[in-house]
């Protein structure tokens, strides 16, 4: 049994007595953005720290300069920080985190691993799930697929559609933790009990919740996530993580590509002074999901921002960023139904994005412009988002600029 990391902290936590509040108007000053532009799309891609742009230039520093810290630290040591920390964030085992380019790639390798599509099995998944998992089921659906996609209502996925779409040839059951489109937040527990009590498999993508709201991927009963670091993970792109449950590894989902980063200790047998072998090369398998899962290269560059990132969200603690953002979203969903832009977001979502309806998307886009206001703004919508280097100030100068 692995020892529950996440229990043992919150114990270490409790005898160390509380925490002292977070200073979030020095953590603003940490964002130099947030002095040049009202920003409100960290949903879509989330402002650097310059430190996190440090851990970044130490490593190309060692690739122009040379040895220095040196490439053990600098690559594989980041890389392994960086895995390490995103497994803490979602309360996993460090063996149960491969490396993937992206969160779709992930969902890819899920759906893949499955045997989808194939053997008469279906899908399940919601219209609220992101644009491009929607695209990748709808073209599998031309292949043959069994794909049931489930409608909302008022903005949210009702269980029981959900569970009348699920049945005995349901594979997989997939849709995001928090939608990009309007930021609702799904009842993941409820989900993983349809889908496990029809034999399925439940997969959600996480890139909108990770760094943004609590994960616990074991009390939560999922299957599989996705994530990359460039949201609310405060990172780069071109660097994700993909979460398979331990007891699924190989043996429900299968290793369908093969590199070398699954196996360590390759030695030739056919050259002078080679040790003798019955074949011409040997090796050892590594172990956990990156032994099976991960096939190429890893971004050096971007693992070392997410190294020095997620652990400046652990370190702060993502239950105090939620507690920071609250009463901006709340304003921000009272506020501007009243201007005229109706809330796409269901009231109590606990999520830092918030979705509102737009009439003349261009007007819109003017107005925030001509104030040097960046948020979201596409179709009829404009989703905006709260993170940790906002704050009420940011919440008024918005509001005016949309009046």
């Amino acid at each position: 049994m692995q020892p529950d990391r996440r229990q043992f902290l919150a114990s270490a936590a409790l005898l160390a007595g509380p925490r002292p509040p977070a200073d979030f108007a020095s953590i603003r000053a940490q964002f130099p953005w947030a002095e040049k532009q009202l920003f409100m799309n960290p949903s879509g891609w989330h402002p650097m720290r310059p430190q996190t742009a440090e851990a970044m230039r130490r490593y190309l520093e060692f690739k122009v300069n040379g040895p220095g810290e040196g490439r053990g630290a600098l690559a594989t040591g980041n890389q392994d920080k960086a895995k390490a920390a995103f497994a803490e964030l979602i309360g996993a085992g460090v063996d149960e985190i491969s490396f993937v380019q992206s969160t779709l790639m992930g969902e890819n390798i899920v759906r893949q691993g499955l045997g989808i599509p194939g053997n008469d099995w279906n899908v399940v998944t919601d219209e609220l799930h992101y644009e491009g998992s929607i695209y990748m089921y709808r073209s599998l659906e031309q292949q043959g697929l069994d794909l049931r996609i489930v409608k909302g209502k008022n903005g949210r996925v009702d269980m029981n559609d959900v569970a009348a779409a699920v049945n005995r040839k349901t594979r997989l059951v997939a849709c995001s933790l928090i939608s990009y489109l309007n930021g609702v937040r799904a009842d993941i527990k409820s989900l993983a009990q349809i889908a496990h009590g029809a034999g399925a498999y439940l997969y959600a993508d996480v890139i909108q919740a990770a760094g943004a709201v609590p994960i616990d991927v074991k009390a939560l009963d999922l299957d599989f996530c996705a994530c990359s670091g460039y949201k609310w993970l405060m990172g780069d792109r071109g660097l994700g993580y993909l979460y398979v449950r331990r007891e699924l590894q190989g043996k429900i989902l299968k290793r369908l590509q093969y590199g070398d980063r699954q196996f360590s200790e390759f030695q030739y047998h056919m050259y002078p002074y080679d040790p003798p072998g019955t074949r011409p090369a040997s090796w050892k398998h590594r172990s956990g999901a990156g032994s099976l899962y991960e096939v190429g290269n890893v971004a050096n560059i971007v693992a070392a921002g997410h190294a020095d990132s997620i652990r400046f969200i652990l370190d702060l603690g993502v239950d105090r960023i939620q507690e920071h953002v609250k009463p901006m979203v709340d304003r921000l969903r009272k506020e501007m139904p009243r201007l005229g832009y109706p809330c796409l977001t269901p009231e109590d979502t606990p999520s830092p994005i918030s979705a509102f309806v737009v009439e003349k998307p261009e007007k819109l886009r003017a107005k925030l412009a001509k104030r040097n206001i960046d948020a979201k703004i596409e179709w009829n919508q404009t989703r905006v988002s709260c993170s940790v280097y906002h704050n009420m100030a940011d919440i008024d100068r918005f509001l005016n600029a949309v009046s």
